[in-house]
């Protein structure tokens, strides 16, 4: 009987296993047994079962009725199990290292405010590791109850905030206010879980903000909108741009005509009165100086390349030094700038974006900087990696700080007379190429060094595909998942890299003690 259980058991897990790599629901309206769906579980097992004579022996009818292991309890069981192994193996691999602590909310498919959580870490093989750790649905959002969430979820999986190195936030969450108290709290418990506002949000905060300042590149963009939407607004006409862009691919998307000519076709076909009647002003806009010079990116090289385009596509290309009225006044009052000026501001609006990155001009980032291993460690510079150190006093000690600067000194001469760091690009690479040549154990403060800016969470990308996980492990079919189940199947969705790695018998064992099993899977190994 043991060994009947042990059989059927594995061959759950192994429905179990498929069903959460690829993200589908297991259960179904009807799961008797005349139904012709049961559900994806049931109906995999059958499957199964059928092409596995000794599974088929072991299950269903032939299945003890107290213990057929194909229930809801059983499935969530295993699942917690699978998720549990998963996330001892990411808490193994961070051991004592620094890590950093990524944090975004979303709602689900049930309208439940849900935080995701997601540790950022360097592995014993020099490489930077992105791992989600969970899924807490937080109904109050209030700092204190974050802040209690992370402690709770530290404490479960034995990680010791005072080894967290950098915490990072989306500063466009309609959360910030709290997760800037958030981020306060933490601060005030480790003052070196240093804040790295996300890199890709202010960008995109840039460019929202510098494109509604100005008129020019505000009203470019909503003309794109409008040629868009013009365009695809039937299968008929997004069937003539896709053929067109099959067709004449180089050559049309060199000269922008792809667009152009479906636009005239909607305003030949007729189909639409409001189309024909904005069609024509599109066509106009598109084929203007503005237009193509707001769509280009750059200065010197920038204005020849659109200045070629536009005699290329008998476009007027302004003199620029011919004087032009200051929009917004009329011509009687006198006050002109030339063509030059006028687009010149506009580049010089773009460059003023360098300066709404207040957090990549501190000095903790600059310091960074030397660390660039890219013409031969031009940039490397012994007292600002020094200044480096003295940042993260917890770090390294005062006797630390002493040999740092020998090892320093002798690093630098190693590393650029050596071809192993000749082609390193990147910080990432650095660390790597330091653990394969074994630099990391002759040099162990500088690795320690390196280590520290690789764990900033720059960017919180890794959070938002986790978000984007959670709509298709809960959708508007799936939305009464409970809370612990949802964080089950997440955790074991995203991370199928680190549950490929984990045989059926360590999640068998963890199934076995959670679950009170009346048969102990060792017992019959």
């Amino acid at each position: 009987m043991e060994v009947a259980y042990r059989i059927r058991l594995t061959a759950i897990l192994d429905m179990t296993r498929f069903l959460f790599k690829q993200g589908l629901p297991f259960h179904g309206n009807d799961e008797s047994s005349n139904s012709l769906n049961k559900g994806n579980f049931l109906e995999l097992l059958d499957w199964y079962s059928l092409r596995n004579e000794e599974v088929w022996k072991t299950v269903n009818q032939n299945a003890p009725g107290n213990n057929q292991l194909t229930s809801p309890k059983i499935q969530k069981e295993l699942a917690n199990a699978c998720a549990t192994e998963i996330t001892l193996v990411i808490v193994d691999d961070i051991g004592d290292n620094y890590f950093s602590l990524m944090v975004d909310e979303a709602r689900d498919a049930s309208i439940k405010q849900q935080m995701g959580v997601v540790l950022q870490y360097v592995n014993k093989n020099g490489h930077v590791i992105e791992r989600f750790l969970a899924l807490v649905h937080v109904p109050d959002t209030s700092v204190i109850s974050l802040k209690n969430a992370i402690d709770c979820l530290f404490a479960k999986h034995k990680l010791s905030l005072s080894r967290l190195r950098g915490q990072g936030y989306d500063e466009a969450s309609n959360m910030r206010g709290e997760f800037n108290g958030l981020k306060a709290l933490i601060l005030k418990e480790n003052p070196y879980a240093r804040y790295v506002h996300c890199f890709a949000h202010q960008l995109q905060l840039v460019v929202v903000a510098v494109a509604k300042e100005n008129r020019i590149v505000s009203d470019f963009f909503q003309y794109v909108n409008m040629i868009v939407n013009a365009t695809r607004a039937s299968c008929k006409r997004r069937d003539q741009l896709m053929q067109h862009h099959h067709d004449r691919l180089v050559e049309q998307l060199e000269k922008v005509e792809i667009v152009s000519e479906v636009l005239q076709n909607v305003h030949d076909d007729g189909a639409s009165t409001n189309n024909r009647g904005i069609v024509p002003s599109l066509i106009d806009k598109m084929e203007n100086y503005q237009f193509v010079f707001v769509m280009e990116t750059g200065w010197e090289e920038f204005l020849g390349e659109v200045t070629s385009f536009c005699k290329g596509n008998s476009i007027d290309v302004p003199n620029m030094e011919d004087n032009m009225p200051i929009r917004g006044r009329s011509k009687r009052e006198g006050q002109f700038i030339t063509h030059f000026h006028h687009y010149r501001v506009i580049d010089l609006i773009s460059q003023e974006m360098l300066n709404r990155f207040p957090e990549a001009s501190t000095e903790l980032l600059l310091l960074v900087s030397c660390l660039d291993s890219r013409d031969s460690f031009s940039k490397f510079n012994i007292h600002k990696l020094l200044r480096l150190a003295e940042l993260y006093p917890e770090d390294f000690s005062g006797t630390e700080h002493m040999m740092l600067e020998d090892q320093l000194a002798t690093f630098i001469y190693d590393v650029q007379h050596n071809d192993d760091f000749a082609n390193i690009r990147d910080l990432g690479g650095f660390a790597i190429k330091m653990v394969d040549t074994g630099k990391c154990t002759i040099f162990p403060l500088i690795y320690r060094l390196i280590e520290l800016p690789l764990v900033f969470p720059v960017a919180t990308a890794s959070v938002e595909r986790a978000f984007s996980a959670m709509n298709i492990v809960k959708s508007d079919l799936r939305n009464k998942m409970g809370d612990e189940w949802m964080n089950d199947s997440m955790i074991v969705y995203i991370e199928k890299e680190v549950f490929a790695t984990i045989d059926n018998e360590a999640i068998l064992q963890m199934f076995s003690k959670n679950a009170n099993s009346p048969y102990s899977v060792t017992s019959f190994k």
